[in-house]
C-alpha cells in the first residue's frame, strides 16, 4: 500500500469476494488516509454476496490510524523478533539468503565469510535483545528488523569475495552508519552500537573460537559446509542468556522485569471500569478525595515582580535570572494543575459539563497516573501521581528557600525545571568573571562527600550539586572512582559534584568516564538531556 494504490487495492478486494480468491494488502500503515474506505469495505462484506473461499489478510506495523473494527471483528496475528539470543541466531540461520545453500557455500573465502556471518547475526541477536530491557539497552527502542539483517549480510558477502583483506573499516560503516545506524538517532545510542561492532567486527575474529563476548559460552564456532552445522551449535547455547552477553551487569535481569510488570498493570489498569469502590461512594467519591488533597496541599503561585525585585538582572550574577525563570515555569505548571483540579471538582458535583479533556484527568486521577494535561507543562518524571505531587512541593520549596534566605551553598540538581538554564548560568559567571566568550570555558568535575549538609558555604567558582543517582555502576569513596554495580542494587545515590568552571588550560589531567547523563530513567526526551557535554569543549 502507499499514495495512490487505494483504488487499486479495493478493484482487487471485489474481485477476490467474486471469485473466492484471497486478497493480501501489505504495508496498511503507509495508507492511513485510505483507512476509512477499508472500514466501509470490510464492514459491507456480507455472506451473501461474497463466495465462502475469499480471505482477506492486512498487514501493518502499528499504527493509531489502524480501523479498531477491523481489529475486532478478524482474526490477528503478530510477527515479532523472538526472545533471547538463542531463538534470535536460530531466526537468522533460517532467513533468506543464508538459508540458500547457493549464498551460503559458494563464498570465495568460505572460512572468513562464515565466521563473519555467525558474527553478524550475533550483533543482530544482541541489538533486538537489549531492547527489550529498556533505556539501560537504548535510550530509544528501535525497530531493527530482518531487513537490516538481510541487506547486512548481502554487503558482507560482497566485500569478502571482492576485497584480498576483511575491510573491516567499511563493513562497520556499513552496519554502524548505514543499515542498522540509519535507525538511530540517539549520539550514545549511535555510541553503544559502533561498540558492539567492534567486538566482533575486528581481526581477532578469523581466529580458532573466537568470544565476542568474556563469559565463554558463546563463541564462533569451527567452519561448516551447511547451515545446519550452525544450527547445531546455537541449539547448545542457553535458552536464557546473562545480561553479560549484552555488555551489562546482572541487574538488567532485575530492571527488565520491573519493566516486564510495570508494562502488565498499566494494561491492567487500561482493563478497569468506570465504577469503583470507594468507600461506598464509588470512583467519583474518591477521585473527587485526591483532588481536594492535592488542591489542599498545592502552595500560592511565586509572585515573580517581587522575586525580580529582590533578584534583579545582575551581568555579574546570571544565577538570579535562573530563579526567576525557573519561578515563571512553575507557575505555569501550577495554574494548569490547579485550574484542571478546580473544574474537575466542579465536574464531579455536577457544577460544568464533564469534558473530554477533564474525562482524561478523571481517570488518570483515579488509576494514581499524572494526567497528560500536566505532563505537557512539566519537568521530565515518571512517578504516580502521588510522589509526583511530593517531588513538585520540594521543589517549590528549594525555590521558596532560596528566595527566602538567599542563593544556597549546594544546588538540588534534579529540583530545577530547566537544569541547562542552571549549568549555562554557572559558566556565564565564570566567563563574565574573568571576561572571556562563554563558548571557550567549560567544565571539570570532582566528587566530593556523601552529604550536602556539610557544605556550607559554596565555592569561589563553579557549584555543588547533589541529588543525582548512578544507574549501570557505584561510585567506591576509598579509590575515589566509579566501580560495578553491586548485586541487586540499581541505583546508588550520586555523591556532592564540584562543577569547577574553567577554561580548557585548567582542566585536570585525568582518566574519564564517558558516561549519560538523565533528568529521568527515560532518556529519550530531548528535555531529559542534561548537559555538560562528555566531550569538553576546544578554544
Amino acid at each position: 500500500m502507499g499514495q495512490g494504490q487505494g483504488p487499486k487495492a479495493g478493484a482487487i478486494i471485489a474481485d477476490a469476494m467474486r471469485d473466492g480468491t484471497w486478497a493480501l494488502l501489505q504495508n496498511c500503515h503507509l495508507a492511513a488516509s485510505w483507512m476509512p474506505t477499508l472500514e466501509k469495505i470490510a464492514e459491507g462484506i456480507k455472506p451473501d454476496g461474497t463466495d465462502p473461499d475469499f480471505r482477506l489478510w492486512l498487514t501493518s506495523m502499528p499504527s493509531p490510524h489502524f480501523p479498531v473494527t477491523i481489529l475486532q471483528n478478524g482474526i490477528k496475528m503478530t510477527n515479532e523478533p523472538p526472545a533471547g539470543v538463542r531463538a534470535n541466531l536460530k531466526r537468522s540461520y533460517l532467513l533468506d539468503p543464508i538459508s540458500d545453500p547457493q549464498f551460503f557455500g559458494n563464498s570465495s573465502k568460505p572460512k572468513t565469510f562464515k565466521a563473519l556471518l555467525f558474527g553478524l547475526c550475533f550483533v543482530h541477536a544482541v541489538v533486538q535483545v537489549r531492547r527489550k530491557i529498556g533505556p539501560i539497552g537504548w535510550n530509544i527502542p528501535y525497530g531493527f528488523d530482518d531487513g537490516d539483517l538481510r541487506i547486512s549480510v548481502r554487503q558482507l558477502r560482497m566485500y569478502v569475495d571482492e576485497n584480498d583483506e576483511v575491510p573491516f573499516a567499511a563493513l562497520k560503516y556499513a552496519i554502524g552508519e548505514c543499515n542498522y545506524g540509519g535507525r538511530v538517532t540517539d549520539d550514545k545510542d549511535r555510541r553503544l552500537l559502533n561498540t558492539i561492532l567492534d567486538c566482533v567486527y575486528c581481526p581477532d575474529v578469523l581466529t580458532e573460537r573466537f568470544m565476542p563476548q568474556a563469559s565463554g559460552t558463546y563463541y564462533i564456532p569451527e567452519e561448516g559446509d551447511a547451515t545446519q552445522h550452525y544450527i547445531d551449535y546455537i541449539n547448545t547455547l542457553p535458552i536464557l542468556p546473562m545480561p553479560e552477553v549484552f555488555g551489562l551487569h546482572e541487574n538488567a535481569d532485575i530492571a527488565k522485569d520491573q519493566r516486564s510488570t510495570q508494562l502488565m498493570f498499566e494494561t491492567l489498569l487500561l482493563t478497569g471500569g468506570s465504577e469503583g469502590g470507594g468507600g461506598g461512594g464509588g470512583e467519583e467519591s474518591l477521585v473527587d478525595g485526591l483532588v481536594k488533597d492535592i488542591l489542599a496541599r498545592m502552595p500560592p503561585n511565586f509572585y515573580i515582580e517581587k522575586a525580580q525585585l529582590k533578584y534583579p538582572v545582575l551581568y555579574e550574577e546570571s544565577m538570579n535570572q535562573v530563579l526567576c525563570q525557573e519561578m515563571l515555569r512553575y507557575n505555569r505548571l501550577l495554574t494548569i494543575i490547579r485550574s484542571s483540579l478546580v473544574n474537575l471538582e466542579k465536574a464531579i458535583a455536577g457544577l460544568q459539563v464533564m469534558s473530554g479533556e477533564l474525562e482524561k484527568v478523571f481517570r488518570s486521577v483515579a488509576v494514581g497516573q499524572v494526567p497528560e494535561l500536566w505532563k505537557g507543562k512539566s519537568f521530565p518524571s515518571l512517578k504516580p501521581l502521588g510522589s509526583y505531587v511530593d517531588d513538585l512541593i520540594a521543589r517549590l520549596r528549594m525555590l521558596e528557600d532560596w528566595y527566602e534566605h538567599g542563593q544556597p551553598s549546594t544546588f538540588w540538581l534534579p529540583g530545577f525545571f530547566f537544569t541547562p538554564s542552571f549549568t549555562t548560568a554557572a559558566l556565564q559567571n565564570y566567563a563574565r568573571h574573568h571576561k572571556q566568550p562563554i563558548d571557550a570555558v567549560g567544565y571539570d568535575f570532582e566528587m566530593m562527600g556523601t552529604d550536602e549538609k556539610e557544605y556550607t558555604e559554596g565555592p569561589q567558582e563553579g557549584v555543588y550539586v547533589y541529588g543525582m543517582f548512578l544507574d549501570g555502576c557505584a561510585w567506591d569513596k576509598n579509590a575515589e572512582q566509579l566501580c560495578e554495580s553491586k548485586p541487586k542494587v540499581l541505583y546508588v545515590p550520586a555523591p556532592v559534584i564540584y562543577l569547577i568552571t574553567s577554561s580548557p588550560s585548567g582542566w585536570r589531567t585525568l582518566t574519564t568516564s564517558r558516561t549519560t547523563r538523565a533528568r529521568c530513567t527515560a532518556r529519550r526526551s530531548a528535555r531529559a538531556s542534561l548537559p555538560p557535554p562528555d566531550t569538553p569543549p576546544t578554544s
